[in-house]
């Protein structure tokens, strides 16, 4: 005789959750992981008497009433049995005291080509702090090697880095992407666990190392494995915020804000998008602060703001014509060439407060920058 779900059960009260409900969201998230699933209400009363959901269905479960409630749960926290490997449900979700205790086995599944991570869900659960992180933890002192490291070291690492996201820019986010997993795995990961010359040199390690890993996230996003994409982003984050290099931590926070905006799941967009603007002000260049600002408009105009959102779409373009600089410079994976971000982000703008005419002109401005940087010119 099977023991009832109490567990399961108090929690789909607490979410308010008809049964019929219940059965649709996980079917949804099953969806978003490209998996097909009839669930039904007679399949929600079984597991409420005790029977356990097969398959991938638990973590699809955990998503769904993660998202519901607020709040991280696990397959414990649901009264389900946990199978033998990590929780899925939360690796990589959660800032611990050292990012690479989340990365590497992230990296061995990757390799492994285990699904779970690929097709795990975003959640909207896992949520970024706000406030800034002083000091995640100290590092292990000690190099495995005895090899102390030095700002040569840092600058093989930027320049492989580097190499990597060209190589996405030209072929696309698959390609080389378990070249990069390897890489960060076993040459990089040792290195932000060494003996450094220098406190700055350390420092410097981790942005460097931090910038690989945002790649591996973008890659992961340009796959269309947003839950993994959103586990890379947050350890991204860890790295940044660690290494103490101000700017970075709202660098990634932008990234976090467009894809939550892409997947339809504003709850943090604009918390992140108003938090990651104040930590680059002053810190970045005005063409770089106006690629923060053009996605702060676009999140305060998915927020109802209308009025504010344009404000800030003119400010993010003043910004751009304004300032001096290379207009073909690649500032990260994923964005390209300033002015055409920020045109077609402005795009949506106008697209999201409904004004279409705008909007067309505006994609049509990115589409003259895009020719420009691939014909050699510079347009102002």
């Amino acid at each position: 005789m099977r023991t009832p779900n109490t567990q399961l059960s108090a929690l789909v009260a607490e979410s308010g959750l008809t049964y019929e409900a219940l059965a649709k969201a996980v079917g949804a998230v099953a969806a978003e992981c490209g998996d097909r699933l009839r669930t039904n209400k007679s399949n929600v009363e079984h597991w409420f008497s005790g029977s356990v959901p097969r398959g991938d269905t638990p973590h699809y479960l955990a998503v769904a009433l993660s998202r519901r409630l607020g709040r991280l749960l696990t397959l414990a926290g649901l009264g389900l049995p946990c199978p033998a490997e990590p929780d899925r449900d939360s690796i990589g979700l959660s800032l611990g005291n050292d990012p690479l205790d989340a990365l590497l086995p992230m990296w061995r599944y990757e390799l492994d080509r285990r699904r779970f991570l690929s097709a795990s869900a975003y959640s909207v659960a896992a949520a970024l702090p706000l406030s800034h992180v002083q000091d995640i933890a100290a590092r292990t002192a000690a190099a495995r090697t005895g090899h102390t490291v030095g700002m040569a070291e840092v600058a093989a690492v930027r320049d492989m880095i580097h190499a990597f996201s060209d190589m996405d820019e030209r072929h696309g986010g698959h390609h080389g992407r378990s070249a990069l997993v390897t890489y960060l795995r076993d040459d990089v990961a040792p290195l932000c666990r060494a003996r450094f010359r220098t406190d700055d040199v350390r420092r410097q390690m981790l942005s460097a190392a931090s910038r690989g890993v945002h790649l591996l996230g973008w890659k992961s996003h340009d796959a269309g494995q947003q839950g993994l994409a959103q586990r890379y982003y947050l350890q991204f984050y860890a790295l940044a915020t660690e290494s103490g290099l101000r700017g970075h931590d709202g660098f990634v926070m932008r990234t976090m804000a467009v894809q939550g905006l892409k997947l339809h799941r504003p709850e943090h967009c604009l918390g992140l998008a108003e938090t990651g603007l104040n930590r680059a002000k002053d810190q970045v260049d005005a063409q770089t602060e106006a690629l923060f600002r053009v996605v702060h408009a676009h999140t305060l105009a998915k927020s109802g703001k209308h009025r504010a959102a344009l404000a800030e779409a003119d400010h993010a373009r003043t910004l751009l014509t304004g300032a001096p600089g290379d207009e073909s410079a690649v500032l990260g994976p994923g964005l390209g060439p300033t002015g055409r971000v920020v045109y077609s982000r402005t795009a949506k703008v106008h697209e999201t407060v409904g004004d279409h005419r705008a909007a067309a002109e505006h994609y049509a401005l990115a589409a003259i920058r895009v020719r420009a940087v691939q014909t050699g010119q510079v347009v102002r």
